[in-house]
C-alpha cells in the first residue's frame, strides 16, 4: 500500500488508546490524575505503538456518572487542569506524532448544567425546548432502562415546572432535544471549539439514543435523524478534513450498518468508524467454548464497511463488558467461565472484569485475545492498562471496578500519585494483579513481558497494511478450535491463525494465494523458518494450546526492491 494513500485515511490502520485523565497520572500529588501528569507519560504511548489517544470525558462535572454528567461542554474540570494544560497535552502529543480524539457526550447534560437550570425554571424559559418534556410519560415513548440497578423509569417528574423530563441514563442526566435546531447548532459549536484546539475527532457516546425521537409529538414531521448525523459529519469535515466520528452503536449488524451512512452508497457519510460489539461478544463466547465457530459466524455475518469507513475492534472498553447480544444460554456460558460470582456481573448483561483475571492470568489466553485484536479486520482500540495485563478491583462500585489507577511502578502509589491512596478516584488493584506484580516499569525492562509482546503486535500490525486495508476471507482449517483468516490487497496477503483450544492442534488448509511451493514468513517469530506449501497445495501448521501465528504469504511487504518497483510502476501508469 502506498503511504500517500494510507496516511489520508489514517484511522484505517491506527492504534487507538482509550484513557481517563483522572486515573492515568497525577501531576501535582493531590491523588487525582490530570493533564499535566498525562503529558509526561506520552512517550509510553509512543513506545507502545499508539497513534491516536481517545480521552474519556474531562469536562466540568458533578461526578455523578464518572464525568459523563457534564456541566460545561467548553471547559476542563478544574481537578484535571486548565484549557492551557489541555492544549499543551495536545501540542505535545502532536509533536510525538499522536492524534487526539475525545468523548462527545451530547445525548444529555447534567441536571446542574446552566441550560437545564434555565429550562426547569419555567415553561416559557429560553432553554425549555432544549430538553424533552411531557405532562405524562407517553405510551409510545422510548423504552429500556440503561441502568436498571439505579432507575426504573426513563421519565422524572420535575416539581418546579410540573412536567416529566426524559433521561435515558440517570435521572441526574436529562436528555437534550436534538430535534431542536438550536440544540443541533450548539452541538456543532462544541465540536468546532474542540477541533480548533487540536482534536482530530470524537468518540460519539450512545449514538442511537442521540438520534432518538420516539415519543415526541412531532416525530413524524422531524427530519430523518440520520440526515442530522450526516450533517455533523459534513460539518466536521469542513472544519478539519482529517477528523473522525467513532460511534458507540451497540446494535445488531443489520441496524448498526445504517450508522455508517446510506446503505446504497459505498462511501459512507455518517460515522467514520463503528465499534463491533457483536464480534467482541462472540469472541468471548468462542473463548468460553474453546471453539472458533461463534466468532467465525459473526465475521461472516458482519457487513463490509463503506470504502472510506471502518470497523473498530476491542477486547473490552471502559463500561461493563456487555454480553447483551448473546442469547440467555450463551450469556450464561460466558458468565460461568469468566465471571461465575454475582459480584463479577453487572445489570444481568455484562461483566465488570478485565480479561487477565478472567483467565486466571494465563498469558497464552491473554496473548490470544490481543493477537486477535490486531489481526481481525478493523482498527484496534486498547483500554488503558491492557498493555500490561492490569486487573480489576471488585471492591469498587459498578463499572468503576475496571477504572482503577494506571500502574506505572511497584511503589505503594503505583507511580500514579504521591498522594494518599484514599484520595485516589478508585482503589488500586490488589492480589495477583496489584502494582507490585503488574506495572510498566518492570515490564518495559523485560523482553518476555506482556508489554513487550503488545509492542510487537502494534509494530507488526503497522508493518502489515493488509490487516487494516485488505479484504478478508475465512479459511477452513479442519479444526473447530482454529480461526484461520486471510487478509489481502493487490500487494500481498497475510494469514492469521488462532487456536482457541487448550490443546495443541494442526491446522490444515488450502491457500491459493501462496500456491504449491509458495513461502510463508512468520511475522512475529524471526527465528522461525516459516513454511513452504507442499505440492498438493495443502498447508499444515502446528499450533500450541491457545497458540497463534501471523504469516506473510510470499514476498515480505517491506522488501525495498519490491517497494521501488511498485512505486515506479504506479507512476509510469499515471
Amino acid at each position: 500500500m502506498r503511504l500517500t494513500r494510507t496516511s489520508d485515511l489514517w484511522w484505517k490502520n491506527a492504534v487507538v488508546y482509550c484513557l481517563d485523565v483522572e486515573t492515568y497520572q497525577d501531576g501535582n500529588g493531590d491523588g487525582i490524575g490530570d493533564f499535566a501528569g498525562l503529558t509526561q507519560r506520552i512517550d509510553h504511548l509512543v513506545r507502545l505503538g499508539v497513534t491516536c489517544v481517545w480521552l474519556m470525558p474531562f469536562y466540568p462535572t458533578r461526578e455523578r456518572d464518572d464525568g459523563y454528567d457534564i456541566t460545561d461542554f467548553y471547559g476542563v474540570d478544574p481537578r484535571l487542569g486548565t484549557l492551557g494544560d489541555f492544549t499543551e497535552f495536545v501540542r505535545t502529543a502532536r509533536d510525538r506524532g499522536l492524534r487526539v480524539i475525545a468523548d462527545l457526550v451530547v445525548n444529555h447534560t447534567s441536571e446542574d448544567h446552566p441550560w437545564f437550570q434555565d429550562a426547569r425554571s419555567g415553561r416559557d424559559s429560553a432553554h425549555r425546548d432544549w430538553y424533552v418534556w411531557k405532562d405524562e410519560p407517553p405510551e409510545d415513548g422510548p423504552e429500556g432502562v440503561v441502568f436498571p440497578d439505579a432507575e426504573d423509569s426513563l421519565w422524572e417528574f420535575d416539581e418546579g415546572s410540573g412536567q416529566y423530563y426524559l433521561h435515558r441514563f440517570y435521572k441526574q442526566q436529562p436528555d437534550l432535544n436534538v430535534a431542536n435546531p438550536a440544540v443541533r447548532d450548539e452541538i456543532a459549536r462544541v465540536m468546532g471549539f474542540w477541533t480548533q484546539l487540536g482534536l482530530s475527532g470524537f468518540r460519539v457516546d450512545a449514538v442511537p439514543f442521540l438520534l432518538e425521537t420516539d415519543g415526541q409529538d412531532d416525530a413524524d414531521a422531524l427530519p430523518d435523524p440520520h440526515e442530522y448525523l450526516a450533517d455533523l459529519r459534513a460539518f466536521l469535515g469542513r472544519r478539519n478534513g482529517e477528523s473522525i466520528l467513532l460511534g458507540e452503536v451497540n446494535l445488531p449488524y443489520d441496524g448498526l450498518s445504517r450508522f455508517f451512512g446510506d446503505p446504497d452508497s459505498d462511501r459512507g457519510d455518517e460515522l467514520t468508524m463503528c465499534f463491533d460489539f457483536v464480534g467482541m461478544q462472540q469472541m468471548y463466547l468462542s473463548m468460553a467454548r474453546e471453539d472458533a465457530g461463534p466468532l467465525a459466524a459473526a465475521l461472516r455475518e458482519r457487513p463490509a464497511a463503506p470504502r472510506d469507513a471502518h470497523w473498530a475492534t476491542f477486547v473490552r472498553n471502559h463500561d461493563e463488558l456487555t454480553l447483551d447480544k448473546l442469547s440467555d444460554d450463551e450469556r450464561a456460558e460466558v458468565f460461568a467461565t469468566f465471571g461465575p460470582d454475582k459480584g463479577m456481573q453487572l445489570y444481568d448483561r455484562g461483566l465488570r472484569r478485565r480479561l487477565p483475571p478472567m483467565v486466571d492470568g494465563d498469558r497464552r489466553r491473554i496473548e490470544l485475545a490481543y493477537s486477535l485484536l490486531f489481526t481481525l479486520p478493523g482498527t484496534p482500540v486498547l483500554f488503558y492498562g491492557e498493555e500490561i495485563g492490569m486487573g480489576e478491583n471488585l471492591a469498587a462500585e459498578g463499572r468503576q471496578a475496571v477504572r482503577t489507577p494506571m500502574q506505572w511502578t511497584p511503589e505503594p502509589g503505583a507511580g500514579f500519585s504521591t498522594g494518599a491512596p484514599d484520595t485516589f478516584p478508585n482503589p488500586l488493584a490488589e492480589g495477583a494483579f496489584a502494582p507490585q506484580k503488574v506495572n510498566v516499569y518492570e515490564q518495559s525492562r523485560d523482553p518476555d513481558s506482556l508489554l513487550s509482546r503488545m509492542r510487537l503486535f502494534a509494530e507488526r500490525y503497522r508493518e502489515a497494511p493488509e490487516l487494516a486495508w485488505g479484504e478478508y476471507r475465512l479459511v477452513e482449517s479442519g479444526e473447530r478450535s482454529v480461526l484461520a483468516q486471510v487478509s489481502h490487497t493487490t500487494d500481498g496477503s497475510v494469514l492469521a491463525l488462532h487456536n482457541f483450544a487448550g490443546r495443541p492442534v494442526t491446522a490444515r488448509l488450502r491457500l491459493p494465494e501462496a500456491g504449491a511451493g509458495g513461502r510463508l514468513t512468520d511475522l512475529l517469530d524471526e527465528g522461525h523458518a516459516g513454511y513452504t506449501v507442499p505440492g498438493d497445495g495443502r498447508l499444515a501448521v502446528k499450533l500450541p494450546a491457545y497458540g497463534y501465528r501471523w504469516l506473510r504469504v510470499g514476498t515480505p511487504g517491506d522488501d525495498p526492491e519490491r517497494v521501488a518497483t511498485d512505486w515506479h510502476g504506479a507512476h509510469r501508469d499515471r
